[in-house]
């Protein structure tokens, strides 16, 4: 898929995850769900090689949400790619549901990874990539993290792992919006420079504008073409992009519109209220 379309279905994973943080059962995260909408479409739309019709292919592209409470993005995507019918959205985080509040790998066709205990992404896309490598498989695995992350031990502890052990199909992607679940991160535990400590770890590491569809897409194929060590690519984002009154406001990290708020923001994406 070129730019244009690619714009156009990140477009329309905001509007579901709009639609999903209206309807869900309890908060389902829209602030950090839509900061990686163009980061997530990219890859499901054109960087990943997968098959809907065939979830568990052996040789597909694997991705593992670190950040699992963003996974209204992925289950967005994965309805748009076809793996399950975009009925299925109206129903996250209920009880019985196969889309829970977390990406649950035993639920939900097309998710690799069961996550949301945040710090541990990086440590299970290890595995996995050095497994397929073990397998002589050509495939990549592709994790998102946030930034908040970054101060968790176990995040630093695959990093340097992954460079050891030269797991050159692993590729991590930060999603650099500045915010965490209570605060700034900054103002928390500060993670800059973010791309020097990648770097000091022994990763390739670069920043990209992480709306900005043509950068995405050359920093995630040069990531996947590269026979060199673990890439880390740094997105500079911004927390509910897409929605104004949403943007860098971290009131939005876990809360649910009102029936007017549904209404605006729906109309800011050009969808139906």
């Amino acid at each position: 898929m070129d730019i244009s379309g690619l714009k156009e279905k990140a477009q329309i994973l905001r509007r579901d995850i709009v639609d999903i943080s209206y309807h869900a059962e309890g908060p389902s995260h829209p602030g950090p769900a839509l900061s990686i909408a163009d980061i997530v479409s990219a890859l499901y739309f054109r960087v990943m090689d997968v098959d809907p019709a065939n979830p568990s292919w052996e040789d597909r592209d694997r991705l593992v949400l670190s950040k699992g409470h963003a996974c209204p993005a992925v289950y967005a995507a994965l309805a748009e790619r076809g793996y399950f019918d975009k009925s299925w959205l109206s129903t996250v985080r209920r009880l019985d549901s196969r889309l829970q509040g977390h990406p649950d790998m035993n639920k939900t066709p097309g998710v690799d990874m069961t996550s949301g205990s945040l710090g541990n992404g990086l440590s299970l896309g290890l595995g996995i990539a050095l497994a397929l490598g073990l397998l002589k498989k050509s495939c990549r695995v592709f994790v998102i993290l946030g930034d908040g992350e970054l101060q968790e031990g176990m995040v630093w502890e695959a990093a340097m792992s992954a460079a050891a052990l030269k797991a050159g199909n692993l590729i991590a992607i930060v999603d650099n919006n500045r915010y965490q679940s209570c605060g700034t991160t900054c103002g928390i535990v500060p993670v800059e420079p973010i791309r020097a400590k990648w770097e000091s770890f022994g990763w390739s590491a670069s920043e990209i504008d992480g709306h900005d569809m043509a950068e995405i897409v050359k920093s995630l194929e040069t990531a996947k073409q590269s026979a060199g060590p673990p890439a880390a690519i740094i997105a500079r984002t911004v927390k509910g992009k897409g929605v104004s009154f949403m943007e860098n406001d971290n009131a939005w990290h876990q809360k649910a519109p009102t029936a007017e708020q549904y209404g605006m923001a729906m109309r800011e994406l050009d969808g139906p209220a």
